[in-house]
């Protein structure tokens, strides 16, 4: 399905390969290769593949679904299509209130943590939690005053983040030493689905580059190419990047959890490039939490608007800046509190299981679009209907199964309340009418 919303085509490939590698590459990857390499050690790489190659599986199903559903909006415009507007609910929300704010809360706190490598005050929680307050205090009040200066900040850190990643990944290998590879004894399946399930939280996005699927051009192409040869680009770069710390660090990487690409500039460059890696990290980090603020407010006040979230003064406009204030502040808010009370490690893997039970949804989806398709008969249908979803869907739900307890007792019991709540709304509607 082809919808013309009158938005202009003008995405090509490689604009759509520029977006997706800007949204993929973020914080996660200058905190994970410690918390990876501390737990697989040399098995490190066979989780940046498993990530990968799970990753490449997702996307070969967004570009299933995004090629027949091209109007904007990407995985939620794919669920609610193919299963109503419940789904559409719940998709919505377990995006904004899930995956967005938890990725966020971490985020903040490997900004925090990486600060704390030049400046040890960022390791006490008072001092975290007062930074937390300002940077998410300062970020709400900008967005409230208007987009012009929200969307300055953003592009200031559009490009600081690849320098460091680059300066390292190409001239590292001058300073690369095999014999200072970690090297641990097999790694079991559930240890590196845990990991999997963590760096995770350093892939996904690709996806959020399709939101524009209205204004991309000859989608049936563009698509596909586009995101494969981002998600091949973004994997050797990871895996090129843990090689190469994990072989300066050696048997020390363990040390450094809270910056270790940090500790490897510092090793190669001395100060100057710890200097540069930091800076780059921290507009890297920031940058991706002023994104956010900037652009899911938006939603969370377009789902307030069209009553998917049960709330209309969610959707309130402020009458002098004409901006979705309240949305703002609450995005914020949350932003703020998760952040204070959590740590990176623990919110980056929920924020990856959020976006996985999306990504399941998608697969599903594709399930259901392409069961539906009545030019595909017979034994081919059968093979085209379950191959690749169901593929898809067997590797979600490894990883997913690698949620500790509570964890997972929370996201369900998080789906329940949202269920509830979907249902009450329903009701009301109907006696009201």
């Amino acid at each position: 399905m082809i919808a013309d919303e009158g938005l202009r085509r003008e995405i090509g490939t490689w604009g759509l390969v520029a977006n997706s590698i800007n949204i993929i590459i973020g914080a996660g990857i200058f905190i994970l290769p410690a918390l990876v390499a501390e737990r697989l050690g040399s098995g490190s790489l066979v989780a940046y593949l498993i990530c990968g190659l799970l990753m490449l599986l997702i996307m070969l199903c967004f570009i299933d679904v995004g090629t027949k559903i091209t109007v904007t909006g990407g995985a939620y415009s794919y669920i609610e299509t193919a299963f109503g507007r419940f789904a559409g609910f719940l998709t919505t929300n377990i995006f904004i209130f899930g995956a967005a704010v938890m990725a966020n809360a971490a985020v903040a706190n490997g900004l925090a943590d990486t600060l704390s490598y030049f400046f040890p005050l960022f390791k006490q929680l008072w001092i975290r939690i007062l930074f937390f307050a300002i940077m998410f205090g300062s970020l709400a009040y900008f967005n409230v005053r208007g987009i012009k200066g929200a969307m300055t900040i953003v592009k200031i850190n559009t490009l600081a983040k690849l320098v460091p990643l680059l300066m390292i990944t190409v001239l590292g290998w001058f300073f690369f030493k095999s014999t200072d590879m970690v090297v641990t004894a097999g790694n079991s399946a559930g240890d590196i689905g845990e990991i999997s399930l963590i760096l995770l939280f350093a892939f996904v996005g690709a996806e959020t580059a399709l939101n524009v699927s209205g204004e991309i051009k000859d989608p049936e192409k563009t698509i596909p190419r586009g995101i494969i040869i981002s998600i091949v680009i973004v994997v050797i770069l990871y895996m090129m990047i843990q090689l190469v710390v994990q072989s300066i660090l050696g048997g020390s990487i363990a040390d450094h959890k809270d910056a270790p690409l940090a500790e490897t500039a510092r090793i190669m460059f001395g100060t100057t490039g710890t200097l540069i890696v930091i800076t780059g990290a921290a507009f890297s980090m920031f940058g991706n939490i002023s994104g956010m603020v900037l652009n899911m407010p938006r939603i969370l006040y377009a789902a307030a608007r069209d009553r998917i979230i049960p709330s209309k003064s969610i959707a309130s406009i402020h009458s002098l800046f004409k901006t979705p204030y309240v949305a703002i502040i609450i995005y914020s808010l949350l932003g703020f509190v998760f952040a204070s009370i959590g740590e990176f490690r623990q919110l980056a893997m929920l924020s990856s299981a959020s976006y996985l039970i999306i990504y399941l949804g998608v697969a599903l989806s594709v399930i259901k679009i392409r069961y539906s398709d009545n030019s595909i008969k017979g034994r081919k249908k059968i093979v085209r209907i379950f191959v690749l979803p169901v593929i898809t869907s067997a590797g979600i739900i490894w990883v997913l199964s690698n949620l500790p307890g509570n964890e997972l007792a929370g996201m369900a019991i998080f789906i329940g309340i949202l269920s509830i709540a979907w249902l009450v709304v329903r009701m009301a509607r109907i006696h009201n009418n």
